[in-house]
């Protein structure tokens, strides 16, 4: 019987003594959070006091961007138009080309019209 009971106080004690442990070591961890959360508070209050100049031009920057998204399918089809009307589509087979043409026809410069400069004579 006594060494029923020597043992039963020696797991007694040494569950006593592992609840201890693991207390401390409970305690040891929540005081580093807390540390590391009222650091973590500093900063959003920091954060807090920085955005409020912002704040008011949130709104205005809101209204653009709804404005810019509610153009987007608008946009979307006139990409869609070009790219339909400028995809390129070969000449069949066994067609002769034409020589090439300048675009503009004869050039010219806008210099002297530029500065007021009219080379063609003035009929009267």
């Amino acid at each position: 019987m006594t060494m029923l009971v020597t043992f039963t106080v020696i797991a007694i004690t040494l569950l006593i003594a592992g609840l201890a442990f693991f207390l401390y070591v409970l305690g040891s961890q929540l005081g580093r959070v807390a540390t590391m959360l009222e650091e973590c508070a500093q900063i959003v209050w920091k954060i807090e006091r920085d955005t409020e100049a912002i704040g008011p031009g949130v709104e205005r920057i809101n209204r653009t961007g709804a404005v810019v998204a509610g153009a987007l399918p608008l946009l979307y089809g006139f990409a869609e138009g070009i790219v339909t009307g400028a995809t390129y589509e070969p000449e069949p087979e066994g067609t002769e080309r034409p020589p090439a043409l300048p675009a503009m026809g004869s050039r010219r410069s806008r210099l002297n019209e530029a500065v007021g400069y009219n080379p063609e004579p003035i009929s009267r």
